[in-house]
């Protein structure tokens, strides 16, 4: 039988919704989620996205909370990352428009990105699962995963 212990508590809990909306506001601020005036969106952003970045930031909050055990942190920042490239418009990001190209970019990586999104989503929840049941607050009967 599995059981689970609520891992946020007390300043955990304080730090887990602080991380949360930190990422959530800065994310969505940086990526053009909503309208802002330090950034203009060139591609429409729909509710997919302001989805994966509320769920990303509810992992990540988490997985801040989680006290110390094992780490994830390389599957957490490469979650983070595909995210952010998942969500950001694809014209904007000077990085792959440099690397890339703008052709390439609307041709190719448009209508794949919520999916490279939701990816990054994916693995920063299995981050999050790891740190979980290596820091020893998933126990089974018997003793600790």
């Amino acid at each position: 039988m599995v059981r689970f212990s609520m891992p946020v508590k007390g300043k955990a809990f304080i730090a887990a919704v602080a991380v949360a909306t930190g990422t959530f506001l800065l994310l969505g601020t940086v990526s053009a989620l909503w309208e802002n005036p330090l950034f203009i969106r060139m591609t429409p952003a729909g509710t997919a996205e302001v989805a994966l970045l509320a769920g990303q930031s509810i992992l990540l909050g988490l997985y801040f909370s989680i006290p110390r055990g094992s780490c994830a942190t390389r599957q957490a920042g490469a979650g983070s990352i595909m995210i952010f490239l998942g969500i950001a418009c694809p014209v904007c990001n000077k990085i792959l428009l440099f690397v890339f190209g703008s052709e390439l970019l609307l041709v190719y990586f448009e209508p794949v990105r919520v999916y490279v999104a939701l990816a990054g989503f994916l693995i920063t929840g299995l981050a999050v699962w790891i740190k979980w049941t290596k820091g020893g607050i998933l126990s089974l009967e018997g003793g600790t995963a």
